[in-house]
């Protein structure tokens, strides 16, 4: 009986590293995208706009409430527009290479630049009509340069020749639009007038939202410098960032302290401390990036929470 001259084959073993690229390599769309939204800074949208409100209520205004919604509308889809507009502007630039948080969706190449950039600009649209509504209602047609303005500042943040957020100067335009804006505005949208409590509100949130921006740019600076990204904290050192959030997290209380003295439920309020606390002894304290991370996290929870409480007790 003849032998077969069929011989076996040795199973062939992959390198664990190739094995390893193919496995990351594998487009996650869904978890792409919700990262590449970033959730963590959502609550700089949504803290504002309760702020505005609830100065809102404490001026006598009850009848258009429902207009709070499409200025949440309007924040929201600015704020996520710009982040993907920052995924893009970074990731065909080739800033996001020296990263050192989650990976991007245009710098890891998952999504095709111009899908990402489609993304940005449709929320921008969608901000935009959100906006034209609310004009519409209030028939306040100055509202219009406005939004304008926003829309503008959101892409030129790290959009365009010159880049303003590559200048050093996106932590004024957060604290203008994030807490000015978006606070003041929400409260002349909803009773035709900006209130005292409202303008207060709007320095407060608009200290913490330029934290986040602060100690987000302090994760990435030693990156950001390489990158020719001259951000605030690359100006301005480490050292002087630890020192300029701190004082950021500060005023939010300050003004705090001085509503509790007509709300006195807004005393409360002071229990953010147990996440602004820790926020700030770790950016104080931090040597290593993910430590900041964790900071970023705290910093944006205390804006949600600072937020959504101080605007009950204003309301209530």
């Amino acid at each position: 009986m003849a032998r077969s001259t069929t011989t076996k084959r040795p199973p062939v073993r992959r390198s664990p590293a190739k094995a390893a690229a193919r496995t990351t390599a594998r487009p996650q769309p869904r978890a792409g995208w919700i990262s590449g939204a970033r959730p963590r800074t959502l609550p700089l949208a949504i803290a504002p706009v309760a702020l505005g409100t609830g100065a809102a209520v404490a001026g006598g205004g009850s009848h258009h409430l429902w207009l709070a919604w499409l200025c949440l509308a309007v924040a929201l889809l600015l704020q996520i527009g710009v982040n993907f507009a920052n995924d893009y502007s970074d990731g065909v630039r080739g800033t996001d290479r020296f990263r050192v948080g989650p990976p991007r969706l245009t710098a890891s190449g998952r999504v095709r630049p111009r899908t990402v950039l489609a993304v940005a600009l449709v929320c921008f649209l969608l901000a935009a009509a959100a906006g034209v509504a609310i004009v519409v209602v209030t028939q306040v047609w100055w509202l219009l340069a406005v939004g304008a303005a926003a829309i503008v500042a959101a892409w030129f943040y790290t959009g365009g020749k010159r880049p303003y957020g590559y200048a050093g100067f996106g932590e004024i335009a957060v604290f203008l639009f994030f807490g000015v804006a978006a606070t003041a505005g929400t409260t002349f949208v909803l009773i035709g007038d900006v209130t005292a409590e409202a303008w207060l509100s709007s320095v407060a949130i608009g200290c913490i939202a330029c934290a986040v921006l602060l100690v987000n740019n302090l994760r990435d600076i030693e990156q950001d410098a390489a990158a020719g990204k001259r951000t605030l904290s690359v100006r301005i050192g480490a050292r002087g960032s630890r020192i300029l959030y701190g004082v950021l997290m500060l005023v939010p209380y300050l003004v705090l302290g001085y509503l509790t003295i007509f709300y006195p439920t807004a005393s409360l309020v002071f229990l953010t401390l147990l996440l602004s606390g820790p926020a700030v002894l770790i950016t104080a304290t931090a040597k290593l990036p993910r430590e900041l991370v964790l900071a970023l996290s705290l910093t944006g929870i205390t804006a949600l929470v600072y937020g959504l409480g101080l605007a009950a007790a204003l309301a209530f």
